[in-house]
């Protein structure tokens, strides 16, 4: 960067450029034919070389796993789309009472059976899990959106051999 800088510097290495082209001139007068033409064969090859590591390579890589990247980001669209239409149907529903959603979420929780017990304390509920499996879970939350119109605000949860154990707090009235 400095002989970039320095007007001398950069005479200098345009110079020593003007003289390494000559002596590489030089040997290339020198050499014999055969020799020659197996310096442009591996010129060759190896711009070959490059070009396929440098420009080929990558673009065509990019075109064979496109069409899976493709696939997956549609997937994932149409997997948030569809969690779009569920929120905009939940927000569209009409408002359940509160007598109906401490009713409906009592009923779910007892569908848990007994490694579930809810505490229910105004328009909040602490439901405490005991080995629920995941799919229970699952199950039972989106239960408990749509006929309860509760909604999970805090959640402390640890996944053991037999399922989920923890406290949910739950909010009602879509509060």
């Amino acid at each position: 960067m400095a002989a970039l800088r320095n007007p001398k510097g950069a005479a200098g290495l345009a110079a020593q450029i003007r003289q390494a082209r000559a002596q590489v001139l030089t040997y290339w007068k020198a050499l014999g034919d055969r020799e020659r033409l197996a310096l442009q064969a591996v010129a060759a090859l190896l711009g070959v070389v490059l070009a396929w590591s440098l420009l080929l390579a990558p673009a065509l890589r990019t075109l064979k796993t496109a069409p899976a990247e493709l696939e997956k980001l549609d997937l994932q669209l149409q997997q948030m789309q569809a969690q779009a239409q569920e929120v905009h149907a939940l927000r569209s529903a009409p408002a359940v009472p509160p007598a109906q959603a401490q009713a409906a979420l009592t009923a779910s929780v007892e569908h848990l059976g007994p490694a579930a017990h809810m505490n229910l304390a105004g328009e909040r509920a602490v439901v405490t899990l005991t080995g629920i499996a995941p799919e229970a879970l699952q199950a039972w939350l989106g239960e408990v959106r749509s006929a309860a119109r509760a909604r999970p605000v805090e959640a402390q949860l640890t996944r053991g051999p037999k399922g989920y154990s923890g406290s949910l707090v739950l909010t009602l009235g879509g509060a």
